[in-house]
């Protein structure tokens, strides 16, 4: 029976990858009642939402689609890395969970450090930059406190399509053949993504039936079948043989954490968030509170009144996130109150000219690079329970390295430490000592799975990929909906800006402004620049509590995504 005979709404396939953000052909949402799943990739979404229909809860589903994204998004979908949920339920309080990577017990802040100059491959590029895998933990804990069904029924399904293979899409096809250079250097990951050195077409069928039997251990064992046994000593292997750090040990000792979502209001809308080590949550939340100030509606979409106001809430954000927010189990005293107060942003808000724009020091602060290939999937059950998941490799596949025999890429997380003590230079290295490794230490994330709320009901559910994007780019899609009131799919299709206080630039993507307002936007000072590509890749559902009814929409800027609902 086809999935629309079966009542699936199902999008799926998105654009080319460079689509200039307005020249997408209409933008009607997904639209459910009992359930949906966004994701970046089909087979997954469709997993997720199967997975509900079957009588599991928002949980089961996330769970599921998680683990079907490391067989069909190896860009970014994965066991070896780690990541963020959001998780409100229906009744209750809302919950974190933190599995965010953690540096190996051998690590130290001068790690990257060569005859006492910084070494960027050994940083970003090596099986040092490899941080210990908290993803199967996550979603694991996660599971046990709230899911509804047996842990093996949700990743099973990955499993199949591991050992039996799936259709490589164009999107996937261009990525693989894109990456192919880098896996050159790894045999096992070789073997893994190309045909004995010849890259995938369009059509063909992937198999992985090494990342088949690490899954099945996984769905047999829970997380004992990766932080032991075979898949751990697999994985130490790998390290040892090649200057690598982790342990089974380190294997051992990595739990993940529950913490306290951090929560604002915006414009009588509640927001809950992701805490430290994620950035993400405070900074949203500070920008929200510094726009409120201001009647944006009034303003108008996209000009450059509206968006000088947000580059500048964007600047102060950033800058307040490079100089306090780290790993809250090493610095305790994160001054998250304040940062988050109505107070603190009305002294920021008083600090904005608002005919010129404001100007980012180099002396003051920078951050180490972050990539932009993470992935985001939203989900909501038929109960209202809602769940934000944000996790990644870091680069695109991560660090490039496959385990060899367990099949599952390696994430190049330690990347995201600063580089070295003291070491700051006009690239954006620093230094300074909250976000430098130390053993069993998180790095510092941008990542911003986000849950809104109005009048106690959920209202939004949303989170992108981006790296340090990732958090202008969910910044965007609320005030899509909230102050101008589009639906799921004008949400994400809007173009996209982002400041970071340095470089000191507005970044844009390709039509998100019109000529005239970049003429003003020079007028006033900034410095405004075309994105090379385009920004993040938000998944985001939007429930209509009053019609009782669920929008879906899924990017359309990166290729494969879908929204499946019902």
């Amino acid at each position: 029976m086809s999935l629309l005979a079966r009542g699936f709404t199902v999008v799926g396939l998105a654009a080319l990858t460079l689509l200039p953000s307005r020249a997408f052909a209409g933008s009607a949402p997904v639209w459910a009642r009992e359930g949906m799943v966004v994701s970046q990739e089909g087979h997954a979404s469709r997993i997720g939402h199967q997975v509900l229909l079957d009588g599991g809860n928002a949980i089961d589903a996330a769970v599921a689609t998680a683990f079907a994204l490391a067989v069909t998004h190896p860009t970014a979908g994965n066991i070896g890395g780690g990541g963020f949920i959001v998780y409100r339920p229906a009744a209750g309080s809302p919950q974190a969970y933190d599995f965010r990577e953690t540096a190996p017990v051998g690590s130290s802040p001068e790690m990257w450090l060569r005859d006492g100059k910084y070494d960027f491959d050994r940083h970003h590029l090596s099986h040092r930059a490899v941080g210990v895998p908290g993803t199967v933990a996550g979603l694991h804990l996660a599971w046990r406190e709230h899911g509804r069904r047996p842990w093996k029924e949700l990743v099973l399904p990955a499993v199949r399509l591991a050992r039996e293979g799936f259709e490589v899409t164009h999107g996937l096809a261009r990525s693989l053949k894109g990456v192919l250079p880098q896996f050159r250097r790894y045999p096992a990951s070789l073997a893994q993504f190309s045909k004995d050195g010849v890259p995938y077409e369009a059509g063909d069928i992937l198999r992985q039936p090494d990342l088949a039997r690490t899954l099945e251990r996984i769905a047999e064992q829970g997380p004992e079948g990766f932080y032991a046994g075979e898949t751990a000593e697999l994985i130490e292997r790998e390290m040892r043989a090649n200057d690598g750090l982790i342990t089974r040990a380190d294997l051992r000792a990595y739990q993940p954490r529950k913490r306290e979502v951090v929560r604002g209001t915006y414009r009588g809308h509640e927001i809950l968030g992701m805490p430290p080590p994620s950035s993400g949550g405070i900074a949203v939340i500070q920008m929200l509170n510094i726009l409120e100030g201001y009647d944006l509606r009034s303003l108008g979409h996209g000009s450059a009144a509206v968006v000088h106001r947000m580059a500048e809430a964007m600047r102060r954000a950033f800058a307040d996130r490079a100089q306090s927010i780290a790993d809250p189990d090493f610095v305790p005293d994160i001054p998250v109150a304040r940062l988050i107060s109505k107070e603190y942003a009305a002294e920021l808000r008083r600090t904005i000219n608002l005919r010129r724009a404001s100007v980012s020091s180099p002396a003051s602060f920078a951050w180490p690079a972050e990539s932009p290939e993470t992935t985001h999937l939203s989900v909501v059950d038929r109960e209202r329970n809602a769940v934000a998941l944000t996790y990644t490799l870091e680069y695109a596949y991560g660090s490039y390295i496959v385990v060899p025999g367990a099949g599952f890429l390696l994430n190049n997380e330690m990347g995201d430490f600063n580089a070295a003590p003291g070491l700051t230079d006009e690239k954006g290295l620093i230094g300074t000592a909250p976000n430098l490794a130390q053993p069993g230490k998180r790095m510092l994330s941008s990542m911003t799975p986000t849950i809104v709320v109005k009048d106690g009901k959920l209202l939004l559910v949303t989170g992108s990929p981006g790296g340090r994007t990732i958090i202008n780019t969910v910044l965007g899609t609320i005030l899509n909906v909230v102050d101008w009131e589009m639906n799921a799919q004008e949400a994400v299709d809007a173009g996209r800006i982002h400041h970071q206080w340095l470089p000191d630039r507005i970044v844009h993507e390709r039509h998100a402004l019109s000529a005239d307002t970049l003429t003003l936007l020079r007028g006033m000072g900034h410095t405004v620049f075309e994105a090379p590509a385009n920004q993040g890749a938000a998944e985001l559902i939007l429930h209509r509590a009053g019609e009782g009814l669920l929008e879906g929409g899924f990017d359309r800027r990166p290729p494969d995504g879908a929204a499946v609902g019902r």
